[in-house]
């Protein structure tokens, strides 16, 4: 299931409580993107979050890559129109924006919803 978030409201809350929220809404935006994917049993929220602990944020990187294609995945299972997603994300992340693309990812995730 799928559950529809305010972008905003999940922007602010990652800064006010120092990223904690952030930790939370990573793994529940790999969660969710694995069940829009029709891939429920891979890579799980929590274990994406530990890979990217032990590996020092290099996983983190791949993970933007590979929620992106899912995206184009289920969008193309869907009938909408793709979009280079990972690419995206990915770019995103090198450069520091992580957040811009926890952001995109939840708006393409609340068109599913």
């Amino acid at each position: 299931m799928v559950e529809k978030r305010n972008i905003a409201t999940a922007i602010v809350l990652s800064i006010v409580t120092c990223g904690i929220y952030g930790i939370f809404w990573f793994i529940k935006l790999t969660d969710e993107i694995n069940t829009v994917s029709e891939n429920p049993n891979d890579t799980s929220g929590g274990m994406a979050f530990l890979f990217t602990l032990i590996t020092c944020g290099i996983y983190g990187w791949f993970w933007y890559y590979k929620m992106g294609e899912k995206l184009d995945h289920a969008a193309e299972n869907k009938g909408m129109p793709t979009q280079s997603r990972g690419i995206l994300y990915l770019v995103l992340g090198l450069l520091g924006f992580g957040i811009v693309s926890y952001a995109l990812m939840q708006d393409s995730l609340n068109k599913f919803a």
